[in-house]
């Protein structure tokens, strides 16, 4: 599995070219993911994305809330069970993060 990791989300461009604070809509972390043809047919990778799916939603709350995150899915991903999904992705987000504790989350 592969991370790619935004902290923080630029501003997003309207129709009239303006941009618009990312701040104002930020409304927590988001997650995306990748799971291209090499993992396995559309099955297999339907699959591996219902469990990274899964697995991150378990671990947004170490990210900051304006952070972006996108896991592509490497083809091991289609043996793997879901602990080492599990394992793989902490030890990958630990490395992107650092030693940054988990950033305080606002509700309006």
């Amino acid at each position: 599995m592969v991370l790619h990791f935004l902290p923080v989300r630029p501003p997003a461009r309207t129709a009239g070219g303006l941009d618009v604070p990312a701040d104002g809509a930020a409304g927590g972390p988001r997650a995306g993911f990748v799971v291209g043809r090499a993992v396995g047919n559309s099955v297999v990778r339907h699959r591996v994305t219902r469990r990274l799916r899964a697995v991150v939603r378990e671990e947004l709350g170490r990210l900051p809330d304006t952070a972006d995150l996108v896991v592509r899915a490497r083809p091991e991903a289609a043996t793997a069970t879901s602990e080492q999904l599990r394992r793989d992705l902490s030890a990958g987000l630990d490395r992107v993060l650092g030693d940054r504790p988990p950033a305080p989350r606002t509700r309006s």
